[in-house]
């Protein structure tokens, strides 16, 4: 199949660009990501999808420089990010992992205040941005009520909640999140995407893991579909998600219906057969 690809919208000032060129990554003998290309719209919400083991989380991982390239190279704003210093990158770029753990008896302000620690340094102590830019984190995860509490008292979802705001504290150029609402009910799920949607607006570029495709197409403005370890298409929603991209990722039959606003809506109706 043709990649599937569609013009990038237009950058907003100011919005940080990221991409690859050639990206190799793996484990061990394990090659799971091979010379990817990867250009992310600025200034906007992209979400990346694909089967379980197709790359999606080690892409992640080697766009936040967490991983290190195996061939190829991730650029931010143009620049290298092998030849960045980690504090510059941790002021620039934010990433939450799937997985993420705190010491017991921290309270949701407590981690949130964590997301401040890149700007912080010798000649910068903690000032009133630093508060200001954590109640804000605070009130756009809806966690104003909760900033006092501990971690290990919250539900899930809260905890997820806590995490999220604990990297828009970080204040950073690029938001990389892995499955932001895989513990989430559909209103706070809903809330998070809004809020996503929100620092996209005033310039921040987003980039999500999800799994569920449907979700991607509603939330996302631009959808990365991989497929071992490599980009298979990438565009605008409408653009990209058909019936015969869904078999091809998934291994289902469907029809891809449009919903409001022109949103694709997947239907499974079955497995696809070989033969």
């Amino acid at each position: 199949m043709t990649t599937a690809r569609t013009d990038s919208p237009q950058r907003l000032a100011g919005a940080s660009a990221l991409g690859a060129a050639g990206l190799g990554l793996g484990y061990g003998r394990r090659e799971v990501v091979r010379g990817l290309d990867l250009e992310l719209p600025a200034g906007k919400v992209t979400a990346i999808v694909g089967p379980n083991g197709c790359g999606k989380s080690t892409l992640l991982a080697g766009l936040a420089r967490v991983l290190a390239p195996r061939a190829g190279t991730v650029l931010l704003d143009g620049e290298e990010l092998a030849g960045l210093p980690t504090r510059e990158i941790a002021r620039r770029l934010g990433l939450l992992p799937q997985s993420a753990a705190a010491p017991d008896g921290l309270t949701v302000r407590d981690l949130v205040r964590h997301g401040r620690a890149p700007h912080q340094g010798l000649l910068r102590q903690w000032s009133a941005a630093d508060a200001e830019a954590v109640e804000n984190a605070l009130a756009a995860a809806d966690l104003l009520d909760l900033a006092d509490r501990q971690l290990e008292t919250l539900s899930g979802g809260q905890r997820q909640r806590a995490w999220i705001a604990m990297t828009v504290a970080q204040d950073t150029g690029v938001l990389l999140l892995d499955e932001p609402t895989s513990a989430l009910d559909l209103g706070h799920q809903l809330e998070v995407h809004e809020m996503l949607h929100g620092l996209a607006g005033r310039g921040r570029t987003v980039v999500m893991v999800l799994h569920d495709l449907s979700a991607a197409c509603r939330h996302a403005d631009h959808v990365v579909a991989m497929l071992d370890g490599q980009v298979v298409a990438e565009g605008e929603p409408a653009a990209v998600v058909t019936a015969e991209l869904v078999g091809r990722l998934y291994g289902v039959d469907c029809e891809v219906l449009t919903g409001p606003s022109g949103v694709p809506v997947v239907c499974p109706t079955g497995l696809r057969r070989e033969g």
